[in-house]
């Protein structure tokens, strides 16, 4: 049977220390509480790479520059420990800005029979539009919790979210999503 799944992307750490403060977290926590309420999988996509960045090339304006500003120990960017996944949530490591990029998110949601993906985290410039694009090629239904993304610019934000988000997706606040539970 065909189902939804929550998607909690880039919510790492190091991320969650330069888009966000405590009260997103905190929001985001709430709203992963009420999908599992309901029954809805919860699916957590972080960004990663392998010791020494062999996935990077120094051509990647986004990721180029990572080895060099990395040098020494890596850092632990484990997903944010305020919405920290329970053991069997699966967790979905990405190469690149679009968590089906360098992933095997595409095949866990088809195994999971999910075809409407409810789109949250950091940033909405980033991994959520990157994602939704993706995934309406894909054909899946997607919603984006308005209220549950961040961006470092909030123009960039408003304008995703009200002008380019609502052409492909349903755009509404993570109350509104969750009542329809």
């Amino acid at each position: 049977m065909p189902q939804q799944a929550l998607l909690v992307m880039d919510v790492q750490r190091t991320i969650v220390e330069r888009y966000a403060d405590a009260s997103y977290v905190t929001a985001l926590a709430d709203t992963v509480r009420a999908a599992r309420a309901a029954g809805v999988p919860v699916v957590y996509v972080v960004v990663d790479f392998r010791p020494g960045y062999p996935e990077i090339s120094p051509r990647n304006k986004m990721f180029g520059g990572l080895p060099a500003r990395s040098a020494g120990a890596r850092p632990d960017n484990g997903v944010h420990p305020g919405v920290a996944p329970q053991e069997g949530d699966p967790v979905v490591v990405k190469r690149r800005v679009s968590a089906f990029a360098g992933s095997d998110l595409e095949l866990l949601l088809r195994a999971m029979e999910v075809d409407h993906l409810v789109l949250s985290g950091i940033a909405t410039s980033g991994v959520v539009l990157s994602t939704l694009r993706q995934a309406a090629d894909l054909d899946y239904r997607v919603t984006v919790l308005s209220d549950r993304c961040v961006d470092a610019d909030p123009l960039v934000h408003d304008v995703l979210l009200t002008r380019v988000f609502p052409t492909q997706a349903e755009v509404t606040p993570a109350d509104s999503w969750q009542r329809t539970l």
